[in-house]
Protein backbone atom coordinates (compact mmCIF):
# COMPACT_ATOMS: atom_id res chain seq x y z
CA UNK A 1 0.00 0.00 0.00
CA UNK A 2 1.33 3.40 -0.97
CA UNK A 3 1.67 5.49 2.19
CA UNK A 4 0.29 8.99 1.89
CA UNK A 5 1.19 10.58 5.22
CA UNK A 6 -0.87 13.64 6.09
CA UNK A 7 0.42 15.35 9.23
CA UNK A 8 -1.63 16.80 12.04
CA UNK A 9 -0.57 20.31 12.99
CA UNK A 10 -0.71 22.05 16.35
CA UNK A 11 -3.28 24.50 15.00
CA UNK A 12 -5.62 21.53 14.37
CA UNK A 13 -6.43 21.33 18.09
CA UNK A 14 -7.65 24.04 20.43
CA UNK A 15 -5.41 26.29 22.53
CA UNK A 16 -4.53 25.57 26.14
CA UNK A 17 -7.35 27.74 27.55
CA UNK A 18 -9.96 25.40 26.02
CA UNK A 19 -8.67 22.55 28.19
CA UNK A 20 -8.62 24.77 31.30
CA UNK A 21 -12.43 24.89 31.06
CA UNK A 22 -12.59 21.12 31.71
CA UNK A 23 -13.50 20.39 28.10
CA UNK A 24 -11.98 17.51 26.14
CA UNK A 25 -11.25 17.86 22.44
CA UNK A 26 -12.26 15.03 20.16
CA UNK A 27 -10.85 14.63 16.67
CA UNK A 28 -10.10 12.12 13.98
CA UNK A 29 -7.43 11.76 11.36
CA UNK A 30 -7.74 9.28 8.51
CA UNK A 31 -8.86 6.25 10.56
CA UNK A 32 -7.35 7.33 13.89
CA UNK A 33 -9.62 8.94 16.46
CA UNK A 34 -8.31 10.88 19.45
CA UNK A 35 -9.33 12.63 22.64
CA UNK A 36 -7.22 15.38 24.24
CA UNK A 37 -7.95 16.61 27.77
CA UNK A 38 -6.39 18.29 30.76
CA UNK A 39 -5.71 15.80 33.54
CA UNK A 40 -7.12 16.42 36.06
CA UNK A 41 -10.08 17.64 34.05
CA UNK A 42 -11.33 20.49 36.22
CA UNK A 43 -12.36 24.03 35.37
CA UNK A 44 -9.41 26.21 36.35
CA UNK A 45 -9.76 28.85 33.64
CA UNK A 46 -10.66 31.67 36.03
CA UNK A 47 -8.16 30.77 38.72
CA UNK A 48 -4.86 32.66 39.06
CA UNK A 49 -1.96 30.82 37.43
CA UNK A 50 -0.45 29.86 40.79
CA UNK A 51 -3.78 28.27 41.89
CA UNK A 52 -4.38 26.08 38.84
CA UNK A 53 -2.33 23.19 40.16
CA UNK A 54 -0.23 20.66 38.32
CA UNK A 55 -1.76 19.13 35.22
CA UNK A 56 -0.89 17.08 32.16
CA UNK A 57 -2.23 16.78 28.66
CA UNK A 58 -3.74 13.33 28.31
CA UNK A 59 -4.26 12.02 24.81
CA UNK A 60 -6.02 8.80 23.93
CA UNK A 61 -6.15 7.32 20.43
CA UNK A 62 -8.26 4.49 19.03
CA UNK A 63 -9.35 3.18 15.63
CA UNK A 64 -12.52 4.25 13.86
CA UNK A 65 -15.49 3.81 13.62
CA UNK A 66 -16.73 3.91 17.20
CA UNK A 67 -16.92 6.78 19.66
CA UNK A 68 -14.66 7.04 22.69
CA UNK A 69 -17.36 5.65 24.98
CA UNK A 70 -18.15 2.70 22.68
CA UNK A 71 -14.57 1.57 22.04
CA UNK A 72 -13.15 -1.22 24.22
CA UNK A 73 -10.35 -0.06 26.53
CA UNK A 74 -7.91 -2.56 25.02
CA UNK A 75 -8.16 -0.71 21.67
CA UNK A 76 -7.14 2.62 23.23
CA UNK A 77 -3.58 3.93 23.58
CA UNK A 78 -2.89 6.68 26.12
CA UNK A 79 -0.01 9.10 26.56
CA UNK A 80 0.58 12.16 28.76
CA UNK A 81 2.58 15.33 28.23
CA UNK A 82 3.32 18.50 30.23
CA UNK A 83 0.39 20.92 30.28
CA UNK A 84 2.12 23.80 28.51
CA UNK A 85 2.90 24.90 24.94
CA UNK A 86 5.98 22.70 24.72
CA UNK A 87 3.97 19.72 25.96
CA UNK A 88 1.28 20.46 23.39
CA UNK A 89 3.90 20.40 20.62
CA UNK A 90 5.26 17.09 21.99
CA UNK A 91 1.73 15.69 22.04
CA UNK A 92 1.13 16.60 18.38
CA UNK A 93 4.48 15.06 17.47
CA UNK A 94 3.50 11.86 19.32
CA UNK A 95 0.13 11.84 17.55
CA UNK A 96 1.85 12.08 14.16
CA UNK A 97 4.30 9.32 15.13
CA UNK A 98 1.41 7.06 16.12
CA UNK A 99 -0.29 7.78 12.82
CA UNK A 100 2.86 6.98 10.83
CA UNK A 101 3.88 3.89 12.80
CA UNK A 102 0.37 2.41 12.66
CA UNK A 103 -0.48 3.70 9.19
CA UNK A 104 -1.63 0.32 7.84
CA UNK A 105 -3.96 -0.18 10.82
CA UNK A 106 -5.60 3.22 10.33
CA UNK A 107 -5.93 2.71 6.58
CA UNK A 108 -7.49 -0.70 7.12
CA UNK A 109 -10.25 0.67 9.36
CA UNK A 110 -10.76 3.61 6.99
CA UNK A 111 -11.30 1.23 4.09
CA UNK A 112 -14.02 -0.61 6.00
CA UNK A 113 -16.04 2.51 6.72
Amino acid sequence: MDKKIVKIENKDSYGITWYEHAQPYFGSHRGMRFRIARNPMEDVALKPADKKGDALFEIIIWPEPFSFENTPEEQKTTATFPFDMEGKEQMIEWLNTQYQERFDEWEQVRAKH
